[in-house]
């Protein structure tokens, strides 16, 4: 009854924001829960009264949500007036303004190794595991359960300790499958003018296919518009689905996100997955962060998409260390397409273009950059339909969507598209379903392309033709070109992103409220759409992590981020370092983390480094925050920090990040965990740049019995003498093995100059 009264309150109370004025926003207050008065029954009544206790001549204040576990306190449609007469108020810990999030927008269960049945999963040692019990919660634009991935066909009942409901708006209905919906709107709804479904039913198409990726039920002939045919299935296809709306039009505001993990931490989730994230922030004013700290400590996994803003450095989001950030890298599979162009030769590109073809006759072929200043981009209305009429036109990638490119050609009269790489993202390489016959291709094919026309003239002729599914592409993976990279800027002591997985090219289940592009011009409709992006390597771990957790019910979610990563690979299928496929070169740490996922490897690591919510509260001491700030991540009033905090770096993280600067010398601990067998001895091996020397004590450690602990010490040492790389930074490792298993952690150094 309380929580039924709660729910009308706060609907009424943001019902009576429609006449409030524009300078309304939304804030998120953090309360000091001690500080309660006993008069009040519920904090949420504290809450209301707190609110209508604010001056006010013309703008009432609305509450619009009441969190109960992933933070302390509310969030609020307030003046900036209100909002700082709240600050003043001793019971008031904080007050923050609302913050907008991003979006980061088959085959990976074969390319990662996965028993394609559907049935569960069969470990490198034969053990089968279940993962009907695991319940995984994608926060994301939400969910179209029509889709036959959430079939619930041969699904036992739901587990008993679920706590959550099917909200039944925009018709969305639950089964044994999807087994929860729910929609947070108000934040979005009092910062935006736009309109939007704000019903959990996904109209956007990325929360269908992320959760889909993660743990989509096996559907047969799955394809988009002809791509990809084959088998589509989520990484854990036997796992529970609840689906919580965060996203929308205008972005995913913070406010909203807090109150769908608040939501998703009492329903009793055991992962949660969030391809979304912002810029780099202070742990204590991170939306995502603060909720998640909540969620890891009552053993819930979470995993965060890294960003698409590579390849540039530290460009990454969701670096909290209690998260698993995760990068992407490509599949083993393409779509070729081939541009012909007359008298220049015929030059291999990408596309999922599945319309009628161009017919064999070469046509026009035209840079948009000779038309007028910005139409190399194709940008709306940049083009010349004089000029461009029934020809190829070249548009260079960047700023707007590639696939609105294609439409701004079409408009103008264009039959075809090249889409050319610039230097900002290289030679990757993303297919598209483009409205009209359309080719990308990398930088150095698209200059030769350029210069084609440039010599050519009014001469330049091309021909597009496209090739189809092709698979066993090598190499691969290949680190994706738009993978956000470290270093970690928040944190710089911590290692990030903490590895990748599959994020280009993915097939995953579709909305059928939108066209594979997502443009609105776009009537066709497909039941599988592929996207790259961050946002699809995410779900791609989260649903490992739900093998594991399945696999190993005790293991926290330190332990499992633990096994994830120290078992990652650092080579591609040709038994080749890495490679990043923006100018081919080799990668780093700083874009692949500890490596590419290796789930078999991953289900028995031998070791892993553990790590429970007291050691991350000393690691926040250890970055100075002041009480309040802490408080505002750990929700503990007290905290009692050390008098001398060790530093960050001596987090007991599965990685390591070493600073030069005001000492050569750097010296971290780390404990070990035996999660393998009894009686089992490992020795250490340690790879460092020539101008740095390592050493590890003890160099060997013997475990007696299962969850036995031991330490060691690593010092890296700056050697006298010696000129630190040109890019002042610099990669290496420090890894335990035996007969049986390699426990590897990726090490990066930095020298002052950089920092």
């Amino acid at each position: 009854m309380a929580s039924n009264f709660i729910f009308i309150f706060v609907f009424l109370t943001f019902s009576s924001m429609a006449s409030s004025s524009s300078a309304q926003k939304t804030y998120i207050i953090h309360m000091n829960h001690d500080s309660k008065p006993s008069t009040f029954l519920t904090h949420h009544n504290w809450y209301s009264s707190s609110l209508h206790s604010l001056s006010s001549e013309s703008h009432s204040p609305a509450l619009l949500y009441s969190y109960t576990d992933a933070y302390t306190g509310f969030a609020a449609s307030l003046t900036p007036e209100q909002a700082e007469e709240l600050r003043s108020s001793p019971e008031v810990v904080g007050v923050y303004e609302d913050t907008v999030y991003d979006l980061h927008t088959t085959r990976t269960p074969e390319f990662l190794g996965l028993d394609v049945g559907g049935e569960g999963f069969t470990a490198v040692d034969g053990g089968h595991f279940d993962t009907s019990d695991v319940i995984i919660g994608v926060l994301d634009t939400g969910i179209w359960p029509e889709s036959a991935s959430f079939s619930d066909s041969g699904m036992p009942p739901v587990p008993a300790r679920w706590k959550g409901k099917c909200d039944g708006g925009g018709g969305v209905k639950c089964n044994k499958k999807l087994i929860g919906a729910a929609s947070f709107s108000h934040g979005f709804m009092t910062s935006s003018a736009d309109s939007d479904d704000v019903t959990p039913r996904d109209v956007d198409g990325h929360g269908t296919h992320t959760a889909s990726t993660a743990a989509g039920s096996p559907v047969l002939k799955a394809s988009l518009l002809g791509y990809a045919t084959g088998t589509a299935r989520g990484m854990a296809p036997r796992a529970r689905i609840a689906a919580y709306k965060v996203c929308f039009k205008t972005g995913c505001f913070g406010s909203d996100i807090l109150a769908g993990m608040d939501r998703a931490i009492r329903d009793g989730v055991d992962v949660l997955s969030l391809s979304l994230g912002g810029g780099s922030a202070p742990y204590f004013s991170d939306t995502i962060a603060i909720g998640a700290f909540t969620a890891m400590e009552k053993g819930i996994f979470v995993s965060c998409s890294a960003g698409n803003s590579g390849p540039t450095m530290a460009s990454l989001a969701n670096t909290a260390p209690w998260i698993m950030t995760v990068g992407a890298g490509t599949l083993d599979r393409d779509f070729p397409a081939y541009a012909v162009l007359g008298g220049a030769g015929k030059f291999t590109g990408v596309s999922l273009y599945s319309g009628p073809g161009m017919g064999e006759k070469p046509v026009g072929l035209i840079y948009g950059g000779k038309t007028n200043g910005s139409s190399n981009l194709c940008l709306p209305g940049s083009l010349n339909p004089s000029l461009v009429k029934g020809k190829v036109v070249i548009c260079d990638r960047g700023i707007n969507a590639r696939v609105e490119k294609g439409e701004v050609v079409k408009e103008a009269g264009g039959v075809g598209m090249i889409l050319a790489n610039t230097a900002a993202s290289g030679e990757e390489l993303v297919a598209d379903a483009h409205m009209i016959p359309a080719v990308a291709v990398g930088m150095k094919v698209g200059n030769v392309i350029r210069e084609y026309v440039r010599k050519a003239g009014n001469k330049a002729t091309a021909m597009l033709s496209f090739g189809g599914t092709v698979l066993n592409v090598r190499p691969s993976p290949v680190v994706a070109a738009f993978s956000s990279r470290g270093p970690n800027l928040v944190t710089p002591e911590i290692m990030k992103p903490d590895v990748i997985g599959p994020g280009v090219n993915i097939l995953a289940a579709w909305s059928q409220a939108v066209g594979p592009t997502g443009l609105d011009k776009d009537t066709r409709r497909t039941k599988f759409n592929i996207l790259s992006g961050t946002s699809m390597s995410c779900p791609h771990i989260s649903g490992l992590a739900a093998l594991l957790k399945a696999a190993h019910p005790e293991w926290s979610p330190s332990a499992i981020k633990s096994a994830l990563m120290t078992t990652a690979y650092n080579h591609d299928d040709t038994q080749a370092p890495l490679r990043d496929a923006t100018d081919g070169s080799l990668s780093n740490p700083w874009a692949h983390g500890a490596g590419h996922v290796n789930p078999h490897k991953a289900m028995s690591p031998g070791l892993v480094y553990d790590l429970s919510a007291n050691d991350y509260i000393a690691f926040l001491c250890s970055l100075q925050y002041n009480p309040i700030h802490i408080q505002t991540v750990t929700k503990r009033p007290n905290v009692t920090c050390s008098s001398k905090p060790s530093g960050p770096g001596q987090l007991n993280y599965p990685s390591f990040s070493v600073l030069f600067g005001k000492s050569r010398i750097v010296r971290y601990t780390r404990e070990l965990t035996n999660v393998g067998s009894p009686g089992t001895q490992y020795l250490v091996h340690a790879d460092a740049p020539p101008n740095v020397g390592v050493k590890v004590r003890p160099t060997k450690l013997y475990f007696r019995s299962v969850g036995e602990k031991k330490k060691y010490t690593v010092t890296f040492v700056e050697k006298k003498g010696t000129v630190p790389p040109v890019s002042k930074s610099a990669f290496g490792s420090v890894m335990w093995f035996n007969k049986k298993n390699q426990v590897r952690s990726p090490v990066s150094f930095m020298w002052n100059e950089m920092l």
